[in-house]
């Protein structure tokens, strides 16, 4: 995975226009309504919901919008129910996908996700297709500009709470954990200062493929926009290296 930098791509899907900023915070809006029927509207007592909380605080979400969104999920029995659904499938040149979407409709879902696919030259695969190509860890960046301890220090504060990694990169640090441990490890380091450009639990490619070819890049840049655009769909993951 050298070369490729996670926190600049995180970054960049940061400063996109207002639009993406919105779509954004629908995806952690619908997250908290679930975390919320999940555990309760405490984030005291409800890891899930802490995690989301720090998730939206890392994308510049208001924290009366957080509020408003936690006061909503517990004061509205009949709120929308989502249920979570995966998509695997193949972009083209083979690049592996994953399509993780929240959704009141999962055949509206499915017939989109299939839709994006199909204009963004791929196809959608059997459940374990590509997953197998993947890892799922908690992620943790800092940004090296507001990192406030140096990098031995942030490192043992993150392995001492139980991280299974710690990488320096040019412009970030990168703390890999065990799903499981991901929340253990996160709340440690907010309880010492540490400010985090992205936390979440993520799915990581093994190994990113390059596309040269300019039409099979076009076309994943429309399958990634066309997914992006979809209301329902909270994450997609790939091995393109962009």
């Amino acid at each position: 995975m050298s070369g490729h930098s996670k926190f600049a791509n995180i970054k960049h899907k940061k400063e996109k226009n207002d639009a993406a900023k919105g779509k954004m915070f629908t995806i952690i809006g619908k997250e908290i309504a679930v975390a919320v029927k999940e555990g309760g509207a405490d984030p005291n007592n409800n890891s899930k919901l802490r995690d989301v909380i720090a998730k939206a605080k890392a994308n510049n979400m208001p924290n009366d919008t957080i509020e408003r969104g936690i006061k909503k999920a517990a004061g509205n029995a009949s709120a929308v129910n989502y249920e979570s659904a995966r998509y695997e499938g193949y972009g083209p040149n083979g690049i592996a996908v994953i399509v993780d979407a929240l959704t009141d409709n999962k055949n509206r879902t499915a017939a989109n996700v299939r839709s994006a696919f199909t204009k963004g030259g791929g196809s959608i695969g059997t459940q374990g297709c590509v997953s197998f190509m993947f890892d799922e860890k908690g992620q943790i960046l800092v940004d090296k500009e507001e990192a406030e301890m140096d990098a031995d220090e942030l490192m043992m504060t993150a392995l001492d709470a139980g991280a299974e990694d710690f990488k320096e990169e040019e412009d970030s640090y990168e703390i890999l954990t065990a799903p499981n441990d991901f929340s253990v490890v996160r709340d440690a380091l907010e309880n010492a200062g540490v400010k985090m450009a992205n936390a979440e639990v993520t799915m990581l490619p093994q190994n990113y493929v390059t596309l040269t070819d300019e039409e099979a890049i076009k076309k994943m840049n429309i399958l990634i926009d066309k997914l992006d655009e979809d209301e329902d769909v909270q994450q997609v993951y790939h091995n393109w290296d962009e």
